[in-house]
């Protein structure tokens, strides 16, 4: 049988479009909002809600956290930032620890790098209202609601 010049060119076409098609199981960004509430004395306790926003969607979630030290006072902060390695809306979900460590800049200004057991990063930053003095090791949870 001869091979029609239509049918390579429908081949080509066909294997460049199955390479150029993103694939689901690829690991994408979306855009994280938290609003955090914390305080405590020795032990600090904060709770708060967000949303990712990821494939065109909002995902609303809810925040919450302990830590264990030298914790005095309590505050607010409104984070905005990215989750990196998302596969689906759901690998938002887990247990956070600190990595890199936080930074506050001037004006209450700060930065945080969380990464939970999937593997998802959180990079967020944001101000703070309040006063808190903290030296505490601990970890946040979310969960989808």
């Amino acid at each position: 049988m001869r091979n029609h010049p239509t049918r390579l060119l429908g081949a080509a076409l066909a294997l460049l479009l199955a390479c150029g098609t993103a694939s689901p199981s690829k690991a994408e960004t979306g855009e994280v909002r938290v609003d955090f509430t914390k305080g405590g004395f020795i032990i600090g306790v904060g709770g708060g809600h967000g949303a990712l926003f990821f494939r065109g969607h909002r995902y609303p979630f809810e925040v919450s956290g302990m830590s264990v030290g030298l914790t005095v006072g309590s505050s607010r902060a409104n984070l905005v930032g990215r989750a990196r390695n998302l596969r689906s809306p759901n690998d938002i979900e887990g247990h956070y620890s600190l990595i890199g460590g936080g930074v506050v800049l001037a004006g209450g200004a700060g930065g945080v790098v969380l990464q939970n057991e999937k593997g998802v990063v959180l990079e967020l930053a944001g101000g703070k209202v309040g006063v808190e003095l903290s030296a505490a090791v601990g970890g946040v949870t979310v969960a989808l609601r």
